[in-house]
């Protein structure tokens, strides 16, 4: 049995399975009024400290003291600009809205540290910012504090070819990682919808899955090292660049998911795998959620080692990427439908490998209908399809979402309960996703 991450946020999330999300079209009205009455323009989200009624700790509040030591520690980085600020004080979702004055932009380890060691000193509260991509809020002040951005802490500091590790700063671009990687015969071992703006640091800092993850694992088993700097400015250097260290406490554990609360990333190291020379996609319609879960057993029995990624997501997804994304779905309508990704060094046994599943799948009834893809612009609108099924959410109306953990053959249940429990609350309740991560026994993981 496999289980799917489940964890319950609002809007939305980007955790293992993306399994339920809500879109309430009613919050565009009145409602929605009432409740965002301090928002400074239409698109903004009310003040989370006016949405929570949280409180403010005595922490200190930033002088022009303050900002002239900054201006001395990172000359011309020190943004105050209101109308810059907006966009780091806002996540992505636009749930959440903080009131952070001030925003630095550090370019290397040694400037955070001097960063954090005069805010400890200064007790001035600090929240880190990569790319600002999440989906849960947590890359935005809840107050006033200080931003502290990786976004020019962009560069690779070094690749051996030979094992496949990689050494960047905290602030480098997960596509632009990859599309340095691809040069050189090798991909990041992590994927994500976001990857053309969120930072590989705040990825570490989140323990993001993503769509590689059946094939490659968590980034808990990919990272080799990590550079940090703490709450006080003291540096912690486990920049280990070796896949084997067996020397005292793997520290580098306590950061990846920390989201911030232990320190500042600001640089990793990353065991990187070798580029696939075949890649091949299959687009699956299915009638039930039964025949889903047995494509996915069949996906792991029939294609094993090449198998890379199986995802998931039902008619409501497909129609909302149709209606909002001018998205075209190649099958005939379906309940379901699939995304089964194989990648490996031999197209010919790849081939194989992938028509024998194909084949037992129509045998078993498994399948109405489906496409394969092997050209890269066929292979990446088919992605499409499920990378931006988040997109298609937020532009439908007000999104709440939830990642779950529970045994994979339950996961469509709750959508179907749910429906049932909201009624004509919810304009939409949808379910998409990973089919869940698969030890190499297939027992519980």
């Amino acid at each position: 049995m496999s289980l799917s991450g489940l964890r319950l946020y609002m809007r939305t999330s980007q955790a293992a399975a993306r399994v339920l999300c809500l879109t309430n079209h009613r919050w565009r009205g009145r409602n929605l009024l009432t409740c965002c009455r301090s928002m400074s323009s239409p698109a903004d989200p009310p003040l989370t400290i006016e949405r929570y009624s949280v409180s403010r700790l005595p922490f200190s509040e930033v002088t022009a003291e303050d900002l002239g030591h900054f201006q001395k520690l990172i000359p011309g980085r020190v943004i105050t600009d209101e109308g810059e600020l907006r966009a780091h004080n806002i996540d992505w979702l636009k749930t959440v809205r903080g009131c952070g004055k001030v925003l630095l932009k550090p370019r290397s380890t040694e400037e955070v540290s001097q960063i954090l060691k005069y805010c400890n000193r200064r007790s001035l509260a600090v929240t880190p910012q990569g790319g600002n991509t999440g989906l849960v809020g947590g890359s935005v002040p809840v107050f006033d504090e200080i931003l502290v951005s990786t976004a020019l802490m962009d560069q690779v500091i070094s690749f051996d070819n030979v094992s496949g590790a990689l050494v960047c700063q905290a602030g480098c671009i997960l596509e632009s990682l990859n599309q340095y990687l691809g040069e050189r015969g090798y991909i990041m071992p992590l994927d994500l919808g976001a990857k053309g703006s969120c930072h590989i640091g705040g990825n570490l800092a989140t323990n993001a899955g993503g769509l590689r993850l059946l094939r490659y694992g968590s980034l808990r088993g990919t990272v080799l090292g990590l550079e940090a700097v703490l709450s006080d400015g003291s540096v912690l250097n486990c920049l280990n660049s070796l896949r084997k260290d067996n020397t005292g406490y793997d520290l580098k554990q306590l950061f990846i998911g920390s989201e911030g609360t232990l320190g500042i990333i600001t640089a990793i190291s990353i065991l990187c795998p070798h580029k696939p020379s075949t890649v091949n996609v299959a687009f699956l319609g299915c009638e039930n959620f039964n025949k889903v879960l047995q494509i996915f057993t069949m996906c792991r029995d029939e294609l094993g080692e090449i198998l890379s990624a199986c995802e998931f997501l039902d008619s409501e997804c497909m129609r909302l990427v149709e209606t909002h994304l001018n998205l075209t779905n190649p099958l005939s309508e379906n309940a379901f439908y699939v995304l089964v990704e194989t990648s490996g060094s031999c197209a010919k046994h790849d081939e194989e490998k992938l028509n024998a599943f194909l084949e037992k799948a129509l045998d078993l009834g498994c399948v109405t209908s489906g496409t394969v893809a092997t050209d890269h612009g066929k292979i990446a609108s088919l992605w499409s399809l499920r990378e931006r099924i988040t997109e298609a959410l937020a532009r439908d109306g007000y999104v709440y979402k939830y990642d779950l953990s529970m045994p994979v053959e339950k996961l469509y249940t709750l959508v179907e309960e749910t429906k049932a429990r909201l009624g004509s609350s919810a304009e939409s309740v949808v379910g998409y996703g990973h089919l869940g991560s698969i030890s190499p026994n297939n027992k519980d993981v």
